[in-house]
């Protein structure tokens, strides 16, 4: 049911190569992670809240929450080296925060209940969205929030990618980046929407990846990185224009039902 699409020692290896402090900041952010903390500063609360991030290593985006929202921060992984890399991100930024290490998926986890719990990039790596999101709604207090985004590899950032890098897309269930397919778990555990949307507008960085080398590859990424330039420094304002086939991110944001 819940099939994940990459493995424990994918993100043991991914973790070893990140390099701390790390922290979302908005006066140093690129374009597209400032769109996502324009919608997190307008839709949720500034109040003394717990929020659990799922898949949450090292806490960056934590660290945001605590430090700009006041948020009492809690993290949940599953990779050794994730657990341990957060740990030691939220020792140097001197942030109090917990991190819990655990599969999602198993039956022996127990965590408290959340006032929000959160996840980036994550439910797009399961087979199964309506199972995933489920779990993230078994640790959230009724009435809390759940906050969702994963990154759009549709339209043309498809169309580089299945050239670029193919073996990524794989890695991906396309179908999550779909938000008409989001439907599916708002009507079964009763969500309500507070925002659902694309967001940063047309972002080459999603495709700004090279696997195999070839003539035409090698066309396309240096375009990729043309792209990527140009939009980061001189194309900002075209951000505002937001669709499943150009933009780089999804997000949504539900109130979870009080009973």
């Amino acid at each position: 049911m819940h099939d994940q699409l990459t493995g424990k020692q994918y993100w043991e290896n991914y973790w070893k190569s990140v390099q701390l402090p790390l922290e979302i900041r908005r006066e140093n952010a690129a374009p597209n992670i400032q769109a996502e903390l324009d919608v997190f500063e307008k839709y949720l609360p500034k109040l003394p809240l717990s929020v659990l991030e799922i898949g949450g290593a090292p806490g960056q985006y934590l660290a945001w929450f605590h430090k700009t929202l006041g948020y009492e921060v809690s993290c949940l992984d599953y990779s050794d080296e994730g657990c341990k890399k957060t740990r030691e991100n939220f020792k140097l930024l001197n942030i109090r925060g917990k991190v819990y290490q655990g599969d999602l998926f198993s039956d022996t986890i127990q965590l408290p209940r959340f006032d929000v719990v959160c996840s980036f990039g994550f439910i797009e790596h399961f087979s199964d969205l309506n199972g995933v999101v489920g779990k993230h709604l078994e640790f959230l207090k009724p009435g809390g929030i759940l906050l969702l985004g994963v990154p759009n590899l549709l339209g043309i950032n498809h169309w580089f990618l299945k050239r670029l890098a193919p073996d990524l897309l794989k890695g991906h269930n396309l179908k999550t980046m779909n938000a008409s397919n989001w439907h599916s778990f708002e009507m079964e555990f009763r969500l309500e929407i507070l925002y659902k949307d694309y967001v940063g507008g047309f972002e080459p960085s999603v495709f700004l990846k090279q696997e195999k080398k070839s003539p035409l590859n090698n066309i396309l990424f240096f375009t990729a990185r043309v792209l990527n330039r140009i939009f980061h420094n001189h194309l900002r304002l075209l951000r505002k224009y937001n669709s499943k086939k150009t933009s780089g991110y999804l997000m949504g944001i539900y109130r979870k039902p009080e009973m």
